[in-house]
């Protein structure tokens, strides 16, 4: 099939779009790079069958396609609260855009959602039908009534305009490409630790995750647009669950470091607990996590110090470097959305 991944770029878009390859469909890559990486496609960029389409998804989009995966959008909490209005444009404008492709085109689109949906879940686990616990006007609100709008339109364009659609709620994710240091705390602990810094953090550490490899993720959504008449959410994650605290501990083991703990006071609205409960996807996906966290973090961390085993000047010359070129590098139509998701 000819299947468009919106926010191909990023850490779990590239993922898929390897998977999409290997499964021998034609990729078209949508993705302004601001928070994407040309690097992160390195694997696919020379295939005959992928394409790069260097465009933001808050503009039209015009061209054919099967299968749509809208995954623009960052996750990491430091990238979305740069600019809120942009991040609410890349939920709300550009899920209008994709859905409005697919009406046109018949295509099948899936959503990739975020637990920030549940904002500060007052059930535990979170199930498809709880509603959530969120601030409209809180500090993460962007993200999460964000996403929470872009489902709406899903459904809003199911119901009226009868267009096909998948709902993905994936949690928390990790794995190779991550970026370092971007304020998601797999990836904050792995990078403190390998360069010797204090680990931070927040609160009393009580607060928990489920962490899920992003293999793992990249089959359930293939499954989940694979299966038919699906329009309800499904959950994406792991069911196991871990204190950050816990976490930390685990991060300095496998990096072979005795880590050294910095505690902070815990930033407002931050969740106090995150963990899906996964039947639906069992029951009807036949999906669940196959890698273990401990294995998983191996394969992070190993990924991670190819990358951040460097003196820090440099590697924050490198970052400025890398920002302005991508600045420029879009002209004045790419100033939002398209980027990684998590």
């Amino acid at each position: 099939m000819r299947v468009l991944v919106t926010g191909g770029a990023g850490f779990i878009g590239s993922h898929l779009c390897e998977r999409l390859i290997g499964d021998g469909h034609t990729v078209l890559c949508l993705d302004n790079l601001l928070t994407g990486r040309l690097d992160n496609l390195k694997a696919v960029m020379e295939h005959p069958e992928f394409t790069l389409l260097r465009q933001d998804v808050i503009t039209p989009i015009e061209l054919e396609a099967d299968r749509i995966y809208h995954l623009a959008g960052s996750s990491s909490q430091i990238h979305y609260l740069r600019d809120r209005i942009k991040t609410t444009q890349t939920h709300v404008n550009g899920t209008i855009n994709v859905l409005s492709l697919a009406a046109c085109t018949g295509a099948r689109v899936l959503l990739a959602s975020s637990s920030g949906v549940y904002g500060d879940p007052r059930v535990d686990p979170q199930t498809e039908d709880y509603w959530g616990h969120v601030d409209p006007i809180g500090n993460r609100s962007c993200h999460d009534e964000g996403k929470r709008m872009a489902e709406s339109l899903m459904t809003s364009f199911h119901q009226q305009d009868g267009v096909d659609i998948r709902i993905a709620r994936i949690f928390h994710t990790y794995g190779p490409r991550m970026m370092e240091g971007d304020g998601r705390v797999v990836s904050n602990y792995i990078t403190q630790a390998l360069r010797g810094d204090e680990l931070t953090i927040y609160g009393t550490g009580s607060q928990t995750r489920s962490f899920c490899f992003v293999d793992d993720i990249v089959d359930g959504l293939v499954r989940l647009m694979e299966t038919k008449d699906m329009t309800k959410p499904v959950n994406l994650g792991h069911p196991a669950e871990l204190t950050v605290l816990d976490l930390a501990r685990l991060v300095g083991e496998l990096a072979g470091v005795d880590p050294r703990l910095r505690f902070y006071p815990l930033p407002k609205d931050d969740p106090r607990q995150r963990r899906p409960d996964i039947t639906r996807a069992r029951r009807l996906l036949g999906w669940e996590p196959q890698v273990s966290l401990r294995e998983g973090l191996r394969v992070t961390i190993q990924d991670l110090a190819g990358r951040i085993r460097r003196p820090r000047v440099q590697t924050m010359l490198r970052f400025a470097i890398e920002a302005n070129r991508r600045r420029f590098a879009g002209g004045k139509g790419n100033a939002a959305a398209g980027g990684s998701r998590s």
